[in-house]
């Protein structure tokens, strides 16, 4: 008798917090892993393996990561599952990323003063109607690696949270942070809730070990450095 062909569950059938591209737009991509984001770019599997299963055999027998980075399309293409237009996704994929991660650092803004944090954000935030809390994350040189916003709000302790300000910098391995926030008044004048959020902020970056630098207040025009104003202390 003909075996009997084997049945597995497609990806399209696991629940959809399972399903590496639903989990990614979720979640984002830093939290999948190698194998969810091999399967993403695979798209599909084999006659008797998911994409997940695929992308996981290729990872296990070829030597992971590296073995991606390295092979050419034709090495890829003999591994049993993957065709022409999966290699030269796997390949075009693992090119963009050497190229994102070969960009010269200098084409990044470095922030050494608080006339650079000025320079980089307060045209884009002084006429903002709202307070918006945001951070400059930086890499051990002091160039920017990102700037994100934190919160949107009338700045005080329990809308700004460091859980949310330190989870965003340690995805980002930085390794130091600048806070900016704006006043609609347009006077940059720190207020007390100012100064509790700055020393929050400090502290709990003691604790994790990524250093906050300074806290920037953008006005109309203005703005000032709070660790200039002596309220980081020695």
């Amino acid at each position: 008798m003909p075996a009997k062909p084997e049945y597995h569950i497609t990806v399209k059938e696991m629940p959809p917090d399972q399903q590496p591209r639903e989990r990614l737009v979720a979640v984002g991509p830093e939290y999948l892993s190698n194998v969810e984001l091999l399967a993403i770019l695979l798209r599909t599997g084999t006659v008797k393996e998911t994409s997940l299963q695929l992308a996981q055999r290729i990872l296990n027998q070829n030597g992971g990561l590296r073995f991606l980075a390295e092979a050419d399309v034709d090495q890829l293409k003999n591994i049993h599952g993957v065709g022409t237009a999966k290699a030269a996704q796997i390949k075009a994929a693992v090119e963009l990323g050497k190229r994102i991660f070969s960009i010269d650092s200098r084409e990044k803004p470095s922030i050494r003063t608080p006339q650079d944090v000025a320079n980089l954000l307060l045209d884009k935030m002084r006429y903002l109607d709202r307070e918006h809390f945001k951070a400059v994350f930086l890499n051990s040189k002091n160039h920017v690696l990102a700037v994100e916003l934190i919160s949107v709000g009338t700045l005080n302790a329990s809308l700004v949270h460091p859980r949310e300000l330190f989870k965003k910098a340690i995805i980002k391995s930085s390794a130091g942070i600048i806070l900016v926030h704006n006043h609609p008044s347009g006077d940059p004048h720190p207020s007390e809730e100012d100064k509790l959020v700055t020393q929050r902020m400090v502290e709990a970056g003691k604790i994790i070990g990524i250093d906050v630098l300074d806290h920037v207040i953008i006005g109309d025009g203005r703005f000032v450095s709070m660790r200039e104003m002596g309220y980081f202390g020695t």
